[in-house]
């Protein structure tokens, strides 16, 4: 099968893992190595047109008068979502916490927009939509913008695929999400294309179509705790769920945080091996095979264990130091009889 025209000529950097972190610097250099790159084109020599530019854009630039990496005030109403973005999710509790920050020292670094060049005066974001939700949630009226030359589609995915992550990190369920959304409006004619230009394994993009079967609200209690709901953990409750429903699904979301329970012991519930209601019980320790208990001066210090054919454990306490120095020198001469004639 052909590559579809939006998915043409797209190598985006592999993802080695949903929960990587990218720092606020790094995407501060990526970014306005984009930038830079516009502004060498908008001023190359002898005034000819620079491929790094559209044509679009140079119109824009000069009927708005702008200058290259200028921040300006655009009001908030004129900013807009792109279906391109790879973010889906936003934590209500980081937004809040954002905005907090904004209202009390105002907006620091600058988002990156796109012009709409068929609708005028409004823009796509690029690169900062969490800022803008919480200039929102503050009750702003206006945001600090620098405005950028990229399509509004495959390139703006690339680039926030890349860096999107500043104190949150992308998710699986924001991949799930907005990959089911490319593969749903045929961006992409199937899992195998999408996997080949994302650079992962087919197998990725499935599991991840498979936790987008997810209700939104079940999502939303997993991506509050990255640290406990990747991939793996994820696909196990999209099983669960598809057996049991969203009110059983949720109630194991909150056995699993409250009680820690690990991939494993999630699988074995999907499975029937263990119960949802009850935690599952930890693997039983190793019986030994026969325990010598140590006594010194007629007082109990401690006990040697056997198990198996081949492993021993020697376990004392409450000793003298003088009298673990001494037992410490006879255990070496005994393993090291080398070292102890020397």
């Amino acid at each position: 099968m052909r590559p579809s025209q939006f998915a043409k000529g797209f190598k985006a950097r592999p993802d080695t893992t949903s929960s990587e972190k990218r720092t606020a610097l790094d995407r501060l250099n990526a970014i306005d190595g984009i930038v830079d790159i516009q502004h060498v084109g908008q001023t190359a020599a002898n005034g000819r047109s620079s491929a790094f530019v559209s044509d679009a854009y140079r119109v824009w630039r000069r009927g708005n008068r702008y200058a290259a990496r200028q921040v300006i005030e655009l009001p908030l109403k004129a900013i807009k979502t792109s279906p391109f973005n790879p973010r889906h999710f936003y934590l209500k509790t980081s937004i809040a916490e954002l905005a907090v920050n904004l209202a009390r020292q105002g907006q620091q670094q600058a988002i990156h927009v796109i012009p709409d060049y068929e609708n005028p005066g409004t823009f796509s974001v690029s690169d900062g939509g969490r800022r803008v939700r919480a200039l929102k949630e503050a009750n702003k009226e206006t945001v600090k913008a620098i405005v950028v030359d990229l399509p509004i589609g495959i390139e703006s995915y690339k680039l926030g695929y890349d860096l999107n992550v500043q104190r949150d990190s992308q998710t699986v369920f924001d991949n799930a999400v907005v990959w089911k959304r490319f593969l749903d409006g045929q961006h992409f004619q199937s899992q195998r294309e999408l996997a080949d230009h994302l650079g992962l394994n087919e197998s990725t993009i499935a599991v991840a179509l498979s936790i987008a079967k997810l209700p939104e609200n079940v999502m939303h209690e997993m991506v509050a705790r990255p640290d406990r709901f990747g991939s793996n953990m994820a696909y196990q409750i999209t099983r669960y769920h598809a057996a049991r429903g969203s009110d059983a699904t949720l109630r194991l979301i909150n056995k699993i945080t409250s009680n820690d329970l690990s991939t494993r012991q999630v699988a074995d519930i999907v499975k029937g091996r263990a119960s949802a209601q009850e935690s599952p019980k930890p693997a039983s320790r190793r019986r030994y095979a026969q325990r010598l208990e140590i006594k010194l001066d007629g007082v109990a210090v401690g006990d040697l264990k056997s198990y198996g054919e081949d492993r021993l454990e020697l376990r004392l306490r409450r000793l003298s130091k003088e009298k673990r120095d001494e037992l410490l020198h006879q255990i070496e001469a005994m393993l090291f009889p080398s070292d102890a004639a020397n």
